[in-house]
């Protein structure tokens, strides 16, 4: 579904990322970890085509994506849904306007389908009869479920999370976790999750890569990623200390979850 072929890049004259590669999967949650100022955001947005490797290949759906024109690169972003880290939602435009909008800018579909589209999208992510409130009214959780909303709207195959439980509670981080769990069921897509939260990555992820100083220093399973020996690795666990009781359910679950697809 999507490769990077070693990808370098270098942003105000620093090199950020220094030969990257990964392979994600169809109907995988792929989870990349870090720290600050390593790479993640970067990686992220290469893969949403707003950044071109200096060089190396970013290749979805078999095409590499520095190649295509304007238009088949417009034809893969409809394909891909992506929830930012605040939400994105405009701040004056209602919850059913800022899920309509993208409806109305790229579809010829009328008011009635746009308003029952919105009301199932809101339905999914559990946020049922909040179309007429402002973004100034609701939570910043409900902010990033919105969000997350208007990224499913167009049933995209590929969703791609920029830090989805960052400034969250650990209740709502664990609300989001679920609804990434349920929407990978239910529409069977596609995720890359950057993140920063070590309990949500177990929960969520089906592989997990972590970069370090832009380059990839473990790539494989929530399992391989606990019993790692890399320096880096063993550093990061341990700053985030997780129960072992938690890693051998989460386990359980991931490995049910690949039976799935």
């Amino acid at each position: 579904m999507i490769q990077l072929k070693n990808i370098y890049k270098s942003l105000g004259g620093h090199e950020i990322l220094k030969g990257v590669s990964m392979q994600i999967n169809t109907g995988e949650n792929f989870v990349i970890v870090g720290s600050s100022g390593t790479g993640k955001s970067v990686t992220l947005k290469h893969i949403m085509g707003l950044f071109t490797p200096d060089r190396g290949d970013v290749i979805i759906k078999g095409k590499n994506i520095a190649h295509l024109s304007r238009k088949e690169l417009e034809e893969i972003r409809t394909s891909t849904g992506v929830l930012f880290q605040n939400g994105a939602l405009i701040s004056w435009l209602n919850i059913e306007e800022n899920l309509a909008l993208p409806l109305y800018e790229k579809t010829k579909l009328g008011d009635a389908e746009i308003k029952s589209m919105v009301k199932d999208a809101l339905a999914m992510v559990e946020l049922s009869g909040i179309e007429k409130k402002m973004p100034s009214n609701i939570s910043g959780g409900m902010k990033k479920r919105a969000g997350l909303a208007r990224g499913i709207i167009r049933n995209p195959d590929i969703i791609l999370y920029d830090e989805p439980t960052s400034g969250l509670d650990p209740v709502l981080a664990r609300k989001i976790d679920n609804l990434i769990l349920h929407l990978q069921e239910k529409l069977n897509v596609t995720s890359v999750i950057v993140t920063h939260d070590l309990h949500s990555a177990f929960t969520i992820a089906d592989k997990i890569l972590m970069l370090h100083e832009g380059k990839v220093v473990q790539q494989g399973t929530p399992e391989e990623f606990m019993k790692s020996s890399h320096p880096h690795v063993k550093a990061f666990i341990e700053a985030q200390p997780i129960p072992l009781k938690f890693l051998k359910s989460t386990e359980e679950k991931r490995r049910k979850r690949q039976k799935n697809y």
